[in-house]
């Protein structure tokens, strides 16, 4: 089992920046994917940003251009750069990390088997 920590989270004007992390422990070796997901109030948690052991990654549309997502493996730590933010990114960020590729591409929430607890995310017009 693998356990997730993010950190982070915080308040920003739209046009700011934040850098979301995720420290992994416990059995790390058996991550193949990690991820970013988010839920705004009254709305279904969606996929934000995906990547493999070996490097690729993947975007939702809406953050194409402006998020970056990354991962240190020295540090066991995933990261997810925010630029240009906007009100619309406003919701709680949870990393969550899986052991096989399926779900990967499309950010399937249910094909990822570990979740953290979250980090918020607020931005202010």
């Amino acid at each position: 089992q693998v356990q997730l920590v993010e950190s982070g989270g915080g308040s920003v004007q739209a046009g700011g920046s934040l850098r979301l992390s995720c420290v992994a422990s416990g059995y790390t070796a058996s991550i193949y994917k990690m991820g970013w997901f988010r839920q705004a109030p009254g709305k279904e948690r969606e996929g934000v940003a995906g990547i493999l052991s070996d490097g690729p990654t993947t975007y939702a549309d809406s953050v194409k251009g402006r998020f970056t997502i990354s991962k240190d493996n020295a540090r066991n730590t995933l990261y997810l750069q925010m630029n240009s933010l906007k009100p619309e990114d406003t919701a709680m960020y949870y990393c969550a990390a899986g052991t096989i590729a399926r779900g990967w591409f499309q950010l399937r929430e249910r094909d990822f088997g570990d979740w953290g607890q979250g980090t918020q995310v607020i931005v202010s017009s």
